[in-house]
């Protein structure tokens, strides 16, 4: 029976194990992904005495939240965390079985160790210590659907928050995202716009160009405006130290078929993956945009839209900020050295979180940063172990410190 805050190292790797061997990847038309993580995470809450409450952020998309009350009133530290994961890609490609969970020479193996199931395990374990520690205020534990996909969990959790709508917690104060960082502290994060440009013209055969409107070459044009763009908004905001350059990425081209190349297309899309840093205005940004593909629309007698999918701002919580601080001296008291402050190259389900609700958040987990979505994912024995240390740490600290 473990008290004073401690917990019980073979019962993290456990949980950490037991997680990466859930398949819960994140595809389109999947009807199952994280409920057997999400029914592994529940159990063990409802185990420790938490209030567990489990929504869907969609239609078999289940979201977890464990709510633990202290002795007396005071802030609220949020953990979160998400248990779907990206695709294992060729299996061919890995040199072990992506869903194995096991632990070889000290390192334990899968689909999801890093990004980020041993997060998980780590801070259920460290909301467990501090629990048993005895504390005051309120620890709110969220693992969240949707992460590698549009944040559906995040989403519904901010609005249900707004909204004051879920039991238990009527506020939270700060939030820890505990995604894989390689140590560093990392209180901001870069934004991301998700935006398709399709141009529109008329069909034609290929044999006579003149009877149709071909909207390839404006895609053409755009290709080569885009790299422009870029260095412009470079050149005005420069390099962010901790998350580096701006960068403004085509990623997708749809247009016509090669089963029939004698067919001028009617449409022609292209999908760009837009990176931002504090001091890009999303809204600025997507009135170039837009302006540039109805310039380009009205040269080549097309139709031009944007559509924005999805848009994330930078997030860029202040070194002062008390959750970051917490996790400051987390860090310190488990590793006994200064943290690096680093920052997030994507975007989170914090990233969602400041938007949509406010909430000051930092993102602090085990497992190299640039590990996430490779074949061959691992993540350290130890690290996951440190990581529950200085979460447990930094829990105690924001705590103490938040009235």
């Amino acid at each position: 029976m473990l008290d004073g805050g401690e917990f019980d190292a073979e019962d993290v790797i456990a949980l950490t194990a037991a997680l990466v061997r859930q398949r819960t990847v994140n595809v389109a038309g999947a009807d199952v992904v994280e409920a057997p993580a999400v029914t592994v995470v529940a159990d063990v809450m409802r185990g420790f005495g938490w209030t567990v409450t489990v929504t869907e952020a969609a239609p078999g998309r289940p979201s977890v939240v464990g709510v633990i009350e202290g002795s007396a009133p005071g802030g609220t530290l949020m953990f979160e965390g998400h248990v779907d994961v990206v695709t294992e890609g060729d299996p061919a490609l890995w040199s072990f079985d992506p869903f194995c969970g096991d632990v070889v020479d000290g390192r334990l193996l899968g689909r999801g160790s890093a990004d980020m199931k041993s997060g998980v395990a780590a801070m259920i374990h460290a909301a467990r210590a501090v629990q048993l520690g005895g504390f005051t205020g309120r620890l709110v534990v969220g693992v969240l659907a949707d992460e590698e996909g549009m944040m559906l969990g995040a989403k519904r959790f901010a609005a249900d928050l707004v909204a004051g709508a879920i039991p238990g917690v009527d506020r939270v104060d700060g939030v820890i995202v505990c995604e894989p960082e390689g140590g560093e502290v990392c209180p901001v994060s870069k934004g991301a716009l998700r935006i398709a440009i399709e141009f529109t013209g008329v069909m034609a055969h290929g044999a006579m160009p003149a009877m149709g409107r071909n909207p390839l070459p404006a895609i053409g044009s755009l290709l080569i405006a885009l790299p422009e763009i870029e260095l412009g908004y470079r050149a005005q905001v420069g390099s962010h130290p901790q998350l580096g350059e701006f960068s403004l990425t085509p990623t997708v081209l749809a247009a016509g078929s090669v089963d029939q190349i004698n067919v001028i297309p009617a449409t022609a899309a292209l999908a760009v993956d837009v990176r931002t840093v504090p001091g890009i205005d999303h809204p600025g940004l997507i009135t170039l945009l837009t302006r540039l593909a109805d310039s380009l629309a009205d040269e080549h007698g097309l139709r031009a839209e944007l559509i924005v999918l999805d848009d994330r701002p930078p997030v860029d919580t202040p070194i002062e900020s008390p959750v970051v601080q917490a996790m400051l001296a987390g860090h310190l008291a488990a590793t006994g050295a200064a943290a690096v402050i680093g920052g997030v190259p994507g975007t989170t389900d914090g990233t969602i979180l400041t938007r949509d609700a406010g909430l000051p958040t930092v993102v602090y987990g085990p497992g190299g940063k640039w590990i996430a979505h490779q074949a061959d994912e691992y993540v350290e024995v130890e690290d996951i172990l440190t990581c529950t240390r200085a979460y447990i740490a930094a829990a105690r600290h924001f705590l103490a410190a938040t009235p």
